[in-house]
C-alpha cells in the first residue's frame, strides 16, 4: 500500500508540474490581467502580463518541481505529504484566479486539479471537504469582485461544476478503494485455498494411510507377526519421512513468496539499529526473534525507509518490542502485518500502530514474560 502510494503521488506531481508549464505558456500567449485587486502600470511589455501573475506562476512551478524532486527519494510519509499539496494547490488556485482575471479566469482549471488530485489519493470524506473549500474559495472571488447580479448568476455555475466534478471523482476515488480492498481479499481467499488443498492433498492423506497403517501393525503385533509389523513401520518412517521433507519445502516456499523487496534507486539501503536485550523461555524468544526479523523484512520491501530502529527490552515482566521507521508510513486505519500479529496473538500479547505525527511507521508490540 505504501508503495502504490508513492506512486500515485509521483504521478499527481508529474500532472501538476505539467499544469504549471502549460499555464505559463498560455499566459505568454494569451496574457490577462488582475481585476480583484489591478494597480495601474504594472504590465510587462508588449505582451500585457500582470507582473504578479507571472510570478506566482512561477512560484507554482518551482512548487511543483520541488515536490517532484522530494517524492523521488521516499523521504516524508505519503499522508502527511498529501495534505500539505492539497491545501497548497487550493491556495495556489485561489490566488491565481484572483491575478488572472477573478472569476472569469482561464486557471480555473487549477481548482479542478486540485479536487481531482485529493480525490485520487484519499477516501470519499476528505475529497468532499477538499471540494466544500475549493467551492467556498471560488464563492468568496464572485463576492467580493462586485459582479453585478446577472453576471454573478452565469459566474456561479462554476461552483456548481466543481461541486459535481467532485462529488463524482469523489465516488469513483472511493469505489477504487472498495475494488482494491476486495482485490486483495479474493487474492487472499485464493492463497487461503491452495494451502488448504495442498494440505488436504498431501498431509491430510498421509496422517490418514498413517493411521491405516498403525491399526494394521497392532494386529500384527496382536497375531504374533512383530517382522512383518517391522516392515510395515519401516515403510511407514519412509513415507512419513518423505512427506516431512515435501511439507519443508512447501513452507519454505510459502515463506518466500513476495520476499523480494521492490525495486529501490541505486544505492538506496535502510540502515538498521538493532538492540535486544531480555530473557525468557526457547520459545518466547524463538518467536521475538522471528518478530525482529519480520518487522526487518517488512521495513526492507515497503517502507522506503533511510534509517530504522528495532528493539526488544524486558520491562516489568514483559517483553516489549518496537519498530520505527523514517519511511513513507501507514496510512490510517491499516492493520497490523499479520505475519506479526498472529504471533502476538498466539503469545497472548498486543499490537499496536503508533501515529506520532513524524514521518514512518511505529509499530509496538508488548508480550508478557515466560
Amino acid at each position: 500500500m505504501g508503495y502504490d502510494m508513492l506512486d500515485m503521488d509521483r504521478k499527481v506531481a508529474r500532472c501538476r508540474v505539467l499544469l504549471s508549464l502549460v499555464a505559463l505558456v498560455a499566459l505568454w500567449a494569451d496574457p490577462t490581467k488582475s481585476t480583484l485587486v489591478p494597480i495601474e502600470g504594472l504590465t510587462i511589455r508588449p505582451f500585457g502580463i500582470d507582473p504578479r501573475a507571472l510570478a506566482l506562476l512561477l512560484i507554482h512551478l518551482v512548487y511543483s518541481l520541488s515536490v517532484y524532486l522530494l517524492l523521488l527519494r521516499p523521504l516524508v510519509s505519503s499522508p502527511r505529504m498529501l495534505h500539505l499539496t492539497t491545501w497548497n494547490d487550493i491556495l495556489f488556485s485561489g490566488a491565481i484566479a484572483l491575478f488572472t482575471e477573478g472569476v472569469s479566469s482561464p486557471f480555473y482549471v487549477f481548482f479542478t486539479f486540485a479536487i481531482v488530485a485529493a480525490a485520487v489519493r484519499s477516501g470519499f470524506r476528505y475529497s468532499m471537504v477538499v471540494t466544500a473549500i475549493s467551492i467556498w474559495v471560488y464563492l468568496s472571488l464572485i463576492v467580493f469582485s462586485g459582479l453585478r447580479t446577472a453576471h454573478a448568476t452565469v459566474y456561479i455555475m462554476r461552483p456548481v461544476y466543481l461541486a459535481i466534478l467532485g462529488y463524482l471523482v469523489a465516488y469513483l476515488g472511493r469505489q477504487r478503494i472498495a475494488l482494491e480492498e476486495k482485490l486483495r481479499a479474493l487474492e487472499r481467499a485464493r492463497e487461503r485455498n491452495e494451502i488448504a488443498r495442498a494440505l488436504h492433498d498431501g498431509c491430510v492423506q498421509v496422517l490418514a494411510g498413517t493411521n491405516l497403517t498403525l491399526e494394521s501393525c497392532q494386529e500384527l503385533v496382536r497375531r504374533g507377526r512383530a517382522e512383518e509389523a517391522t516392515t510395515a513401520l519401516r515403510e511407514l518412517q519412509t513415507s512419513i519421512t518423505r512427506e516431512y521433507d515435501s511439507l519443508r519445502t512447501y513452507v519454505r516456499e510459502l515463506a518466500d513468496r513476495g520476499a523480494e523487496p521492490p525495486e529501490t534507486p541505486r544505492g538506496f539501503e535502510t540502515r538498521f539499529s538493532v538492540k535486544a536485550d531480555f530473557a525468557g523461555s526457547g520459545a518466547l524468544v524463538e518467536h521475538v526473534l522471528h518478530i525482529l526479523l519480520e518487522g526487518v523484512r517488512n521495513v526492507r520491501r515497503h517502507a522506503f525507509a533511510r534509517s530504522a530502529t528495532i528493539g526488544a527490552s524486558a520491562v516489568d515482566g514483559e517483553v516489549r518490542i518496537s519498530i520505527d521507521d523514517d519511511g513513507v508510513g501507514l496510512p490510517e486505519g491499516t492493520a497490523a502485518p499479520w505475519s506479526i500479529a498472529s504471533r502476538v496473538d498466539q503469545l497472548g500479547g498486543h499490537i499496536r500502530l503508533a501515529h506520532t505525527g513524524t514521518a514512518g511507521a511505529h509499530v509496538a508490540v508488548v508480550l508478557p514474560g515466560a
